[in-house]
């Protein structure tokens, strides 16, 4: 009997620690679970995320018209393409087959503004800043519930807000895109490219 009682006692004692300590590891991956549950944030509104891409191209395209040496704004890779200038005023222009038809206006008739209306860098950077800015006015004038209305791009076609926003900003990217290209045949390193303080 000695020895049935001694052999339960040592059963038990083994038993037991591995039984708690199989509850604890459950409770710890409960709690990691509920951890990693808790810390899942929704997604952001289609207006912020819209709004967000729009004016983080901005940024990008005023930062190179801001940065780019005002004695390079002319400079082409080839003779057929834009200039530095030419290419920022053709992004800002197309801005406004956005803008306008989103704020009700007629779309504009060119689409690109002549470099001889925008003389300096200063005028050019003005010119950009501003096209994202009325952009991002008209995005906002929208709300979230106006993305999907429908307005009149072309005297033919109409679009949704969201639609055409999203097709300008990939538009703007692509120039950024060639702009990289500008500074980099120009010896420059672009802001984007350059170590973070």
């Amino acid at each position: 009997m000695k020895k049935i009682t001694l052999l339960a006692v040592v059963l038990l004692a083994f038993a037991f620690p591995a039984h708690a300590q199989d509850g604890m590891k459950k409770d710890a991956m409960k709690n990691d679970a509920m951890k990693n549950d808790a810390a899942v944030k929704p997604a952001d509104p289609e207006l912020k995320v819209v709004l967000d891409s729009w004016n983080e191209v901005g940024r990008k395209l005023t930062a190179m018209a801001e940065d780019f040496p005002e004695d390079k704004y002319d400079f082409k890779p080839t003779p057929a393409q834009r200039s530095f200038a030419e290419q920022l005023l053709h992004a800002a222009g197309s801005n406004y087959f956005f803008t306008n038809p989103v704020m009700g206006k007629e779309p504009q008739a060119a689409e690109d503004p002549k470099r001889d209306q925008y003389k300096s860098k200063a005028d050019i950077v003005a010119f950009v800043k501003k096209s994202f800015a009325d952009g991002a006015a008209a995005i906002q004038s929208k709300g979230e519930k106006g993305l999907t209305t429908e307005v009149v791009y072309f005297p033919d076609q109409k679009a949704r807000v969201l639609d055409i926003a999203y097709g300008l900003i990939e538009h703007s990217g692509e120039h950024y895109g060639q702009l990289v290209v500008y500074y980099r045949l120009a010896g420059l390193v672009p802001p984007e490219s350059r170590p973070k303080k």
